[in-house]
Protein backbone atom coordinates (compact mmCIF):
# COMPACT_ATOMS: atom_id res chain seq x y z
CA UNK A 1 0.00 0.00 0.00
CA UNK A 2 1.48 3.10 -1.42
CA UNK A 3 1.52 5.85 1.80
CA UNK A 4 1.37 9.53 1.47
CA UNK A 5 4.39 11.66 2.25
CA UNK A 6 3.48 13.63 5.15
CA UNK A 7 5.63 16.05 7.64
CA UNK A 8 6.48 14.56 10.95
CA UNK A 9 3.79 15.40 13.72
CA UNK A 10 5.08 17.64 16.25
CA UNK A 11 3.92 16.00 19.56
CA UNK A 12 1.85 18.78 21.20
CA UNK A 13 3.02 19.84 24.68
CA UNK A 14 -0.13 18.51 26.87
CA UNK A 15 -0.85 18.78 30.92
CA UNK A 16 -4.51 17.16 32.40
CA UNK A 17 -5.81 19.67 34.34
CA UNK A 18 -5.54 18.84 38.24
CA UNK A 19 -8.19 20.28 40.71
CA UNK A 20 -8.35 19.05 44.75
CA UNK A 21 -11.76 18.70 43.79
CA UNK A 22 -13.92 16.77 47.08
CA UNK A 23 -16.91 15.18 45.71
CA UNK A 24 -20.05 16.41 45.74
CA UNK A 25 -21.26 15.55 49.07
CA UNK A 26 -18.68 16.73 50.93
CA UNK A 27 -18.85 20.24 49.24
CA UNK A 28 -22.89 20.35 51.02
CA UNK A 29 -23.65 23.30 53.18
CA UNK A 30 -26.47 22.51 55.67
CA UNK A 31 -29.17 24.96 54.95
CA UNK A 32 -27.78 26.65 51.39
CA UNK A 33 -30.34 26.47 48.00
CA UNK A 34 -29.67 26.37 44.46
CA UNK A 35 -33.07 26.59 43.85
CA UNK A 36 -36.05 28.24 46.09
CA UNK A 37 -39.17 26.03 46.05
CA UNK A 38 -42.36 27.78 45.91
CA UNK A 39 -44.75 26.82 48.61
CA UNK A 40 -47.33 23.96 47.66
CA UNK A 41 -50.90 25.44 47.00
CA UNK A 42 -53.53 24.38 49.95
CA UNK A 43 -55.39 21.63 46.85
CA UNK A 44 -52.41 20.29 45.51
CA UNK A 45 -51.20 19.67 49.13
CA UNK A 46 -54.18 17.58 50.08
CA UNK A 47 -54.01 15.77 47.55
CA UNK A 48 -50.65 15.09 47.35
CA UNK A 49 -51.50 13.76 51.32
CA UNK A 50 -54.01 11.60 50.23
CA UNK A 51 -51.73 9.85 47.67
CA UNK A 52 -48.89 9.28 50.35
CA UNK A 53 -52.00 8.20 52.25
CA UNK A 54 -52.41 5.19 50.52
CA UNK A 55 -48.85 4.69 50.50
CA UNK A 56 -47.46 1.39 51.96
CA UNK A 57 -44.96 2.03 54.94
CA UNK A 58 -42.33 0.44 53.35
CA UNK A 59 -42.09 2.67 50.43
CA UNK A 60 -42.47 5.64 52.84
CA UNK A 61 -38.98 7.40 53.95
CA UNK A 62 -38.73 7.60 57.75
CA UNK A 63 -36.59 10.85 57.37
CA UNK A 64 -35.91 13.16 53.80
CA UNK A 65 -32.96 11.77 51.51
CA UNK A 66 -29.30 13.03 52.45
CA UNK A 67 -28.99 15.39 49.02
CA UNK A 68 -25.92 17.60 48.56
CA UNK A 69 -27.17 21.28 49.75
CA UNK A 70 -25.31 23.72 47.30
CA UNK A 71 -25.95 26.75 45.63
CA UNK A 72 -26.27 26.74 41.06
CA UNK A 73 -22.68 28.64 40.90
CA UNK A 74 -20.79 25.94 43.19
CA UNK A 75 -22.67 22.89 41.42
CA UNK A 76 -21.54 24.43 37.89
CA UNK A 77 -17.93 24.85 38.92
CA UNK A 78 -17.68 21.22 40.54
CA UNK A 79 -18.87 19.65 37.55
CA UNK A 80 -16.64 21.65 35.15
CA UNK A 81 -13.69 20.80 36.73
CA UNK A 82 -14.46 17.40 36.73
CA UNK A 83 -15.24 17.57 33.15
CA UNK A 84 -11.72 19.47 32.83
CA UNK A 85 -10.22 16.24 34.12
CA UNK A 86 -11.28 14.00 31.46
CA UNK A 87 -9.92 12.46 28.42
CA UNK A 88 -12.63 12.08 25.21
CA UNK A 89 -13.77 11.94 21.98
CA UNK A 90 -14.64 15.95 21.65
CA UNK A 91 -11.49 17.04 23.18
CA UNK A 92 -8.26 14.29 22.04
CA UNK A 93 -7.66 11.86 18.97
CA UNK A 94 -9.53 9.16 20.56
CA UNK A 95 -9.44 6.45 18.46
CA UNK A 96 -8.08 4.10 20.44
CA UNK A 97 -11.56 2.45 22.14
CA UNK A 98 -11.76 -0.70 19.60
CA UNK A 99 -15.10 -2.05 19.54
CA UNK A 100 -16.79 1.14 20.98
CA UNK A 101 -16.59 2.88 17.98
CA UNK A 102 -15.50 6.67 19.55
CA UNK A 103 -16.55 8.80 16.77
CA UNK A 104 -18.09 12.38 16.28
CA UNK A 105 -21.51 12.75 17.21
CA UNK A 106 -22.59 16.09 15.39
CA UNK A 107 -23.42 18.88 18.32
CA UNK A 108 -26.14 20.28 16.06
CA UNK A 109 -28.23 17.26 17.09
CA UNK A 110 -27.43 18.08 20.73
CA UNK A 111 -29.68 21.12 19.97
CA UNK A 112 -32.14 19.06 18.46
CA UNK A 113 -33.31 17.02 20.89
CA UNK A 114 -33.27 19.80 23.31
CA UNK A 115 -36.85 20.44 22.08
CA UNK A 116 -39.18 19.81 24.84
CA UNK A 117 -41.52 17.89 22.94
CA UNK A 118 -38.35 15.01 23.23
CA UNK A 119 -36.29 16.44 26.24
CA UNK A 120 -39.35 16.12 28.70
CA UNK A 121 -41.15 13.50 26.90
CA UNK A 122 -43.13 11.15 29.06
CA UNK A 123 -43.28 7.58 27.79
CA UNK A 124 -47.05 7.71 28.73
CA UNK A 125 -47.90 10.46 27.16
CA UNK A 126 -51.03 10.00 25.33
CA UNK A 127 -49.80 8.82 21.55
CA UNK A 128 -52.19 11.87 20.17
CA UNK A 129 -49.89 14.66 21.49
CA UNK A 130 -47.08 13.12 20.78
CA UNK A 131 -47.27 12.01 17.04
CA UNK A 132 -44.04 13.93 16.11
CA UNK A 133 -42.05 12.09 18.43
CA UNK A 134 -43.45 9.32 17.30
CA UNK A 135 -42.63 9.68 14.04
CA UNK A 136 -39.23 9.91 14.73
CA UNK A 137 -39.09 6.26 16.91
CA UNK A 138 -41.00 4.93 13.92
CA UNK A 139 -38.29 6.53 10.99
CA UNK A 140 -35.64 5.14 12.81
CA UNK A 141 -37.35 1.93 13.13
CA UNK A 142 -37.87 1.66 8.96
CA UNK A 143 -34.04 2.71 8.61
CA UNK A 144 -32.69 0.24 10.52
CA UNK A 145 -34.96 -2.73 8.85
CA UNK A 146 -33.66 -0.95 5.50
CA UNK A 147 -30.33 -0.91 7.33
CA UNK A 148 -29.96 -4.36 7.90
CA UNK A 149 -32.68 -6.35 5.59
CA UNK A 150 -35.09 -7.44 8.42
CA UNK A 151 -38.79 -7.51 8.56
CA UNK A 152 -38.97 -5.99 11.77
CA UNK A 153 -37.24 -3.38 14.76
CA UNK A 154 -37.47 -2.82 18.45
CA UNK A 155 -36.08 -0.02 20.09
CA UNK A 156 -36.81 -1.33 23.45
CA UNK A 157 -33.26 -2.36 24.74
CA UNK A 158 -30.81 0.59 26.38
CA UNK A 159 -27.25 -0.79 25.22
CA UNK A 160 -25.48 -3.78 23.33
CA UNK A 161 -24.94 -6.16 25.97
CA UNK A 162 -28.79 -5.80 26.52
CA UNK A 163 -29.99 -6.23 23.04
CA UNK A 164 -27.45 -9.53 23.15
CA UNK A 165 -29.25 -10.66 25.97
CA UNK A 166 -32.87 -9.47 23.45
CA UNK A 167 -31.29 -11.85 21.16
CA UNK A 168 -30.75 -14.99 22.98
CA UNK A 169 -34.08 -14.52 25.07
CA UNK A 170 -36.24 -14.46 21.53
CA UNK A 171 -33.99 -17.73 20.15
CA UNK A 172 -35.12 -19.71 23.88
CA UNK A 173 -38.75 -18.63 23.07
CA UNK A 174 -38.55 -19.66 19.40
CA UNK A 175 -37.03 -23.10 19.91
CA UNK A 176 -39.95 -22.95 23.26
CA UNK A 177 -42.72 -21.86 20.69
CA UNK A 178 -41.98 -25.14 18.77
CA UNK A 179 -41.43 -27.24 21.55
CA UNK A 180 -37.32 -27.53 21.26
CA UNK A 181 -36.25 -25.59 24.61
CA UNK A 182 -35.53 -28.43 26.71
CA UNK A 183 -33.39 -30.65 23.67
CA UNK A 184 -31.70 -26.90 22.38
CA UNK A 185 -28.90 -26.62 24.72
CA UNK A 186 -25.77 -25.04 23.41
CA UNK A 187 -25.03 -21.70 21.99
CA UNK A 188 -22.24 -21.31 19.79
CA UNK A 189 -19.48 -18.17 19.28
CA UNK A 190 -16.06 -17.52 18.75
CA UNK A 191 -13.16 -15.95 20.76
CA UNK A 192 -13.32 -13.09 18.53
CA UNK A 193 -16.92 -12.17 19.36
CA UNK A 194 -18.02 -9.16 21.45
CA UNK A 195 -17.88 -11.55 25.35
CA UNK A 196 -21.34 -10.54 25.65
CA UNK A 197 -22.69 -12.79 23.24
CA UNK A 198 -21.10 -16.15 25.72
CA UNK A 199 -22.15 -13.75 28.78
CA UNK A 200 -25.68 -13.51 27.43
CA UNK A 201 -25.94 -16.62 26.58
CA UNK A 202 -24.92 -18.84 29.83
CA UNK A 203 -27.26 -15.80 31.86
CA UNK A 204 -29.90 -17.78 29.92
CA UNK A 205 -28.92 -21.23 31.22
CA UNK A 206 -27.06 -22.67 28.06
CA UNK A 207 -23.74 -24.41 27.30
CA UNK A 208 -21.20 -22.25 25.88
CA UNK A 209 -19.25 -23.72 22.78
CA UNK A 210 -16.29 -21.15 22.04
CA UNK A 211 -14.62 -22.00 18.67
CA UNK A 212 -11.06 -20.41 17.82
CA UNK A 213 -9.84 -19.09 14.47
CA UNK A 214 -7.55 -20.74 12.24
CA UNK A 215 -4.29 -20.42 11.95
CA UNK A 216 -4.83 -17.05 10.04
CA UNK A 217 -7.35 -16.30 12.19
CA UNK A 218 -10.20 -16.36 10.05
CA UNK A 219 -13.70 -18.25 11.75
CA UNK A 220 -13.15 -22.29 10.91
CA UNK A 221 -15.93 -23.92 9.28
CA UNK A 222 -14.67 -27.11 9.43
CA UNK A 223 -14.41 -26.18 13.42
CA UNK A 224 -18.36 -25.08 13.07
CA UNK A 225 -19.66 -27.83 11.69
CA UNK A 226 -17.91 -30.31 13.88
CA UNK A 227 -19.81 -28.76 17.10
CA UNK A 228 -23.64 -27.88 15.28
CA UNK A 229 -26.01 -30.61 16.06
CA UNK A 230 -29.59 -31.20 17.19
CA UNK A 231 -28.55 -29.53 20.52
CA UNK A 232 -27.80 -26.33 18.92
CA UNK A 233 -29.86 -23.57 19.57
CA UNK A 234 -28.02 -20.84 17.83
CA UNK A 235 -24.70 -19.54 16.49
CA UNK A 236 -24.54 -15.77 18.51
CA UNK A 237 -21.08 -14.18 16.31
CA UNK A 238 -19.58 -10.66 15.72
CA UNK A 239 -18.66 -9.74 11.93
CA UNK A 240 -16.25 -8.33 11.54
CA UNK A 241 -14.80 -9.75 14.72
CA UNK A 242 -12.75 -7.58 17.26
CA UNK A 243 -9.60 -8.29 15.23
CA UNK A 244 -11.18 -6.57 12.91
CA UNK A 245 -11.03 -9.43 10.43
CA UNK A 246 -14.33 -10.07 8.40
CA UNK A 247 -15.65 -13.71 7.91
CA UNK A 248 -15.82 -14.30 4.39
CA UNK A 249 -17.81 -17.63 4.84
CA UNK A 250 -20.90 -15.94 7.04
CA UNK A 251 -23.31 -17.38 4.75
CA UNK A 252 -22.24 -20.69 4.72
CA UNK A 253 -22.10 -20.59 8.54
CA UNK A 254 -25.35 -19.68 8.88
CA UNK A 255 -26.50 -21.97 6.46
CA UNK A 256 -24.66 -24.43 8.33
CA UNK A 257 -26.55 -23.47 11.26
CA UNK A 258 -30.10 -23.58 9.41
CA UNK A 259 -29.18 -26.86 8.79
CA UNK A 260 -29.56 -28.59 11.78
CA UNK A 261 -32.74 -26.46 12.87
CA UNK A 262 -30.70 -23.80 15.17
CA UNK A 263 -30.90 -20.02 14.32
CA UNK A 264 -28.18 -17.67 13.71
CA UNK A 265 -27.33 -13.81 15.79
CA UNK A 266 -25.37 -11.26 14.22
CA UNK A 267 -23.81 -9.25 16.94
CA UNK A 268 -23.29 -5.83 14.55
CA UNK A 269 -21.53 -3.75 17.36
CA UNK A 270 -18.56 -3.30 14.30
CA UNK A 271 -21.15 -2.47 11.91
CA UNK A 272 -19.48 1.18 11.38
CA UNK A 273 -17.10 -0.41 8.31
CA UNK A 274 -19.47 -2.17 6.57
CA UNK A 275 -22.80 -0.06 6.34
CA UNK A 276 -24.58 0.24 3.45
CA UNK A 277 -21.90 -2.56 1.49
CA UNK A 278 -23.54 -5.73 3.55
CA UNK A 279 -26.44 -6.76 5.22
CA UNK A 280 -27.53 -9.01 7.51
CA UNK A 281 -30.43 -10.22 5.58
CA UNK A 282 -28.44 -11.06 2.90
CA UNK A 283 -26.23 -13.64 4.87
CA UNK A 284 -29.20 -15.12 6.20
CA UNK A 285 -29.24 -13.84 9.65
CA UNK A 286 -32.80 -14.63 11.92
CA UNK A 287 -31.74 -11.56 14.43
CA UNK A 288 -29.01 -9.35 14.66
CA UNK A 289 -28.39 -6.20 16.84
CA UNK A 290 -27.10 -2.41 16.60
CA UNK A 291 -25.52 -0.19 18.94
CA UNK A 292 -27.12 3.49 18.66
CA UNK A 293 -24.49 4.89 21.02
CA UNK A 294 -22.11 4.02 18.98
CA UNK A 295 -22.60 2.98 15.06
CA UNK A 296 -24.78 5.90 14.39
CA UNK A 297 -24.06 8.88 16.14
CA UNK A 298 -25.32 9.12 19.69
CA UNK A 299 -22.30 9.54 22.02
CA UNK A 300 -21.11 6.59 24.25
CA UNK A 301 -21.53 8.77 27.71
CA UNK A 302 -18.72 6.94 29.30
CA UNK A 303 -21.08 3.38 29.35
CA UNK A 304 -24.93 5.26 28.98
CA UNK A 305 -26.92 6.68 27.93
CA UNK A 306 -26.90 3.79 25.54
CA UNK A 307 -29.29 2.49 23.36
CA UNK A 308 -29.60 -0.73 21.13
CA UNK A 309 -31.79 -1.94 18.08
CA UNK A 310 -33.09 -5.07 17.40
CA UNK A 311 -34.14 -6.67 13.88
CA UNK A 312 -35.22 -10.13 12.96
CA UNK A 313 -37.09 -11.96 9.97
CA UNK A 314 -40.91 -12.23 10.34
CA UNK A 315 -40.70 -15.81 12.00
CA UNK A 316 -39.22 -14.14 15.20
CA UNK A 317 -41.22 -10.52 15.22
CA UNK A 318 -43.53 -12.03 17.35
CA UNK A 319 -40.95 -12.43 20.38
CA UNK A 320 -39.40 -8.98 19.79
CA UNK A 321 -38.84 -6.90 23.27
CA UNK A 322 -40.99 -3.58 24.32
CA UNK A 323 -43.44 -1.52 22.66
CA UNK A 324 -43.15 -0.97 18.99
CA UNK A 325 -44.12 2.31 17.15
CA UNK A 326 -46.30 1.77 14.10
CA UNK A 327 -48.48 3.74 11.13
CA UNK A 328 -52.18 2.93 11.33
CA UNK A 329 -53.40 5.11 7.96
CA UNK A 330 -51.59 8.72 9.18
CA UNK A 331 -51.36 8.21 12.44
CA UNK A 332 -48.80 6.74 14.61
CA UNK A 333 -49.78 4.28 17.21
CA UNK A 334 -47.65 2.10 20.19
CA UNK A 335 -48.58 -1.35 20.23
CA UNK A 336 -47.74 -3.20 23.45
CA UNK A 337 -45.55 -6.50 23.76
CA UNK A 338 -48.11 -9.32 22.56
CA UNK A 339 -48.07 -12.43 24.28
CA UNK A 340 -45.08 -14.16 22.38
CA UNK A 341 -43.05 -11.72 23.53
CA UNK A 342 -40.18 -11.94 25.20
CA UNK A 343 -41.15 -8.24 27.13
CA UNK A 344 -39.96 -5.18 28.18
CA UNK A 345 -35.81 -5.17 28.28
CA UNK A 346 -36.34 -1.34 29.14
CA UNK A 347 -38.69 1.54 29.73
CA UNK A 348 -41.53 2.03 26.44
CA UNK A 349 -40.13 2.02 23.03
CA UNK A 350 -36.58 2.90 24.03
CA UNK A 351 -34.75 5.88 24.96
CA UNK A 352 -35.50 8.99 23.56
CA UNK A 353 -32.45 11.45 23.19
CA UNK A 354 -29.84 8.10 21.70
CA UNK A 355 -32.96 7.22 19.35
CA UNK A 356 -33.82 10.56 18.20
CA UNK A 357 -29.67 11.25 17.51
CA UNK A 358 -29.20 7.97 15.57
CA UNK A 359 -32.73 8.95 13.22
CA UNK A 360 -31.04 12.70 12.67
CA UNK A 361 -27.70 11.27 11.93
CA UNK A 362 -29.22 8.44 9.07
CA UNK A 363 -31.16 11.45 7.69
CA UNK A 364 -28.90 13.65 7.44
CA UNK A 365 -26.25 11.37 5.56
CA UNK A 366 -28.48 9.41 3.64
CA UNK A 367 -27.83 5.77 1.34
CA UNK A 368 -25.09 7.49 0.00
CA UNK A 369 -23.98 9.19 3.21
CA UNK A 370 -23.66 5.68 5.00
CA UNK A 371 -22.03 3.81 2.62
CA UNK A 372 -19.16 6.55 2.49
CA UNK A 373 -19.08 6.69 6.56
CA UNK A 374 -18.05 2.57 5.75
CA UNK A 375 -15.74 3.28 3.17
CA UNK A 376 -14.23 6.35 5.02
CA UNK A 377 -13.99 4.21 8.13
CA UNK A 378 -12.09 1.02 6.01
CA UNK A 379 -9.63 3.53 4.47
CA UNK A 380 -8.80 5.09 8.23
CA UNK A 381 -8.14 2.02 9.29
CA UNK A 382 -5.86 0.36 6.97
CA UNK A 383 -4.03 3.54 6.59
CA UNK A 384 -3.32 3.44 10.36
CA UNK A 385 -2.42 -0.57 10.06
CA UNK A 386 0.39 0.38 7.75
CA UNK A 387 1.69 2.76 10.23
CA UNK A 388 1.31 0.88 13.27
CA UNK A 389 2.80 -2.17 11.89
CA UNK A 390 6.34 -0.10 11.05
CA UNK A 391 6.61 0.86 14.52
CA UNK A 392 9.44 -1.42 16.25
CA UNK A 393 7.71 -4.15 18.44
CA UNK A 394 4.33 -3.65 17.33
CA UNK A 395 2.77 -6.26 15.29
CA UNK A 396 -1.23 -7.27 13.78
CA UNK A 397 -1.30 -11.19 14.44
CA UNK A 398 -3.32 -12.89 11.83
CA UNK A 399 -4.33 -12.35 8.46
CA UNK A 400 -0.76 -11.42 7.17
CA UNK A 401 -0.87 -9.10 4.26
CA UNK A 402 -4.60 -8.60 4.21
CA UNK A 403 -6.50 -5.76 5.08
CA UNK A 404 -9.34 -5.35 7.91
CA UNK A 405 -12.69 -4.01 8.41
CA UNK A 406 -12.50 -1.12 10.93
CA UNK A 407 -10.53 -1.98 13.73
CA UNK A 408 -7.70 -4.12 13.90
CA UNK A 409 -5.84 -6.10 17.78
CA UNK A 410 -2.83 -5.16 17.61
CA UNK A 411 -0.10 -6.69 20.06
CA UNK A 412 3.02 -5.35 21.48
CA UNK A 413 5.17 -8.63 22.81
CA UNK A 414 7.90 -8.17 20.61
CA UNK A 415 8.39 -4.78 22.49
CA UNK A 416 7.46 -6.55 25.85
CA UNK A 417 10.02 -9.16 25.76
CA UNK A 418 12.59 -6.62 24.80
CA UNK A 419 11.47 -4.38 27.53
CA UNK A 420 9.29 -6.01 30.51
CA UNK A 421 6.84 -3.08 29.37
CA UNK A 422 3.38 -3.99 29.12
CA UNK A 423 0.12 -2.76 26.96
CA UNK A 424 -1.01 -1.74 29.90
CA UNK A 425 1.80 0.47 30.99
CA UNK A 426 2.00 1.90 27.48
CA UNK A 427 -2.03 2.64 27.57
CA UNK A 428 -1.54 4.12 30.29
CA UNK A 429 1.43 6.86 29.52
CA UNK A 430 -0.39 7.41 26.56
CA UNK A 431 -3.23 9.65 28.57
CA UNK A 432 0.53 12.12 29.28
CA UNK A 433 -0.17 12.82 25.63
CA UNK A 434 -3.62 13.51 25.72
CA UNK A 435 -4.54 9.95 24.01
CA UNK A 436 -5.51 6.84 25.45
CA UNK A 437 -6.40 3.21 23.85
CA UNK A 438 -8.20 0.07 24.89
CA UNK A 439 -6.15 -3.32 25.33
CA UNK A 440 -9.08 -5.99 24.47
CA UNK A 441 -11.37 -8.47 26.43
CA UNK A 442 -9.83 -11.08 28.59
CA UNK A 443 -8.39 -13.65 27.74
CA UNK A 444 -5.64 -12.05 25.98
CA UNK A 445 -5.71 -14.61 23.19
CA UNK A 446 -3.80 -12.02 21.00
CA UNK A 447 -0.40 -11.35 23.71
CA UNK A 448 -0.25 -7.92 24.54
CA UNK A 449 -2.77 -6.69 23.06
CA UNK A 450 -3.77 -3.13 21.77
CA UNK A 451 -6.92 -2.38 19.47
CA UNK A 452 -7.58 0.61 17.71
CA UNK A 453 -11.06 1.58 15.65
CA UNK A 454 -9.91 4.61 14.13
CA UNK A 455 -13.39 5.30 12.29
CA UNK A 456 -14.33 7.80 9.69
CA UNK A 457 -14.06 11.10 11.95
CA UNK A 458 -10.53 11.32 11.95
CA UNK A 459 -8.05 13.12 9.45
CA UNK A 460 -5.11 12.00 8.24
CA UNK A 461 -2.98 14.36 10.15
CA UNK A 462 -4.41 13.37 13.24
CA UNK A 463 -4.24 9.31 12.06
CA UNK A 464 -0.46 10.33 11.69
CA UNK A 465 -0.01 12.53 15.38
CA UNK A 466 -1.37 9.21 17.17
CA UNK A 467 0.85 7.01 15.40
CA UNK A 468 3.58 9.35 15.97
CA UNK A 469 2.94 9.27 20.25
CA UNK A 470 2.80 5.05 19.81
CA UNK A 471 6.54 5.33 18.16
CA UNK A 472 7.29 7.77 21.10
CA UNK A 473 5.95 5.82 23.86
CA UNK A 474 7.38 2.31 22.25
CA UNK A 475 11.06 4.37 22.20
CA UNK A 476 11.01 5.65 25.82
CA UNK A 477 10.42 1.50 26.62
CA UNK A 478 13.90 0.94 25.17
CA UNK A 479 15.36 4.20 26.31
CA UNK A 480 13.18 5.57 29.44
CA UNK A 481 11.39 2.44 31.05
CA UNK A 482 10.73 3.43 34.29
CA UNK A 483 9.20 7.02 32.68
CA UNK A 484 6.60 4.69 31.43
CA UNK A 485 6.53 2.06 34.02
CA UNK A 486 5.51 5.42 36.70
CA UNK A 487 3.02 7.08 34.40
CA UNK A 488 0.78 8.90 33.98
CA UNK A 489 2.79 12.10 35.19
CA UNK A 490 0.78 14.97 33.65
CA UNK A 491 -2.75 13.59 34.12
CA UNK A 492 -4.82 14.84 37.20
CA UNK A 493 -4.20 11.62 39.28
CA UNK A 494 -0.68 10.22 38.88
CA UNK A 495 0.08 6.32 39.15
CA UNK A 496 -1.71 4.59 40.88
CA UNK A 497 -1.75 0.91 42.19
CA UNK A 498 -4.10 -2.47 41.36
CA UNK A 499 -3.84 -3.77 44.81
CA UNK A 500 -6.15 -2.04 46.49
CA UNK A 501 -8.83 -2.03 42.84
CA UNK A 502 -8.42 -5.59 42.94
CA UNK A 503 -9.67 -5.93 46.84
CA UNK A 504 -13.43 -5.68 47.02
CA UNK A 505 -13.26 -4.74 50.94
CA UNK A 506 -11.76 -1.71 50.07
CA UNK A 507 -14.32 -0.65 47.80
CA UNK A 508 -16.78 1.97 48.57
CA UNK A 509 -19.83 2.70 45.80
CA UNK A 510 -21.98 4.89 47.48
CA UNK A 511 -21.60 7.97 50.08
CA UNK A 512 -22.96 6.02 52.59
CA UNK A 513 -20.87 3.08 52.23
CA UNK A 514 -17.62 5.18 51.97
CA UNK A 515 -18.79 7.50 55.09
CA UNK A 516 -19.14 3.77 56.74
CA UNK A 517 -15.67 1.87 56.14
CA UNK A 518 -13.57 5.68 55.69
CA UNK A 519 -15.18 8.05 58.22
CA UNK A 520 -11.88 9.64 59.20
CA UNK A 521 -10.52 10.42 55.47
CA UNK A 522 -13.95 12.71 55.39
CA UNK A 523 -13.06 16.04 55.84
CA UNK A 524 -17.25 16.79 56.60
CA UNK A 525 -18.38 13.63 57.75
CA UNK A 526 -19.54 15.29 60.55
CA UNK A 527 -21.72 17.37 59.46
CA UNK A 528 -23.18 15.17 56.89
CA UNK A 529 -27.07 13.68 58.27
CA UNK A 530 -26.43 9.69 59.02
Amino acid sequence: MSLPIAPKPALRRFHQARWDEPIIFELSAPGERGVLVSPIEPGIRERVGDVLADLPDGLRRATPPALPEMGQMRVLKHYLRLSQENLGADLNVDIGQGTCTMKYAPKVNDQLIAVPQLQDLHPRQDPADVQGALAVVHGLQEALAEVSGMDAVSLNTQGGSAAIWANIAMIRAYHASRGEGEQRREVITTIFSHPSNAAAAKAAGYDVITLYPDADGYPDLAALRAALSERTAAIMVTNPEDTGIYNPQIAEWVAAAHEVGALASYDQANANGILGITRAREAGFDVCHFNLHKTFGAPHGCGGPGGGANAVTAALAPFLPGSRVVKEGDRFVIVEPGEQSIGHTGPSFGPIPTIARAYLWIRALGAEGLRAVAEIAVLNNNYLLEKVRRIPGASAPYATGRRRIEQVRYSWQELFEQTGVTSEEIGIRLADFGMHYWTSHHPYVVPQPFTLEPTESYSMAELDEYVAVLAEVAREAREATETVRTAPHNQSVHHTHHDELDDPSRWAITWRAYLRKYPEANRSASAQPA
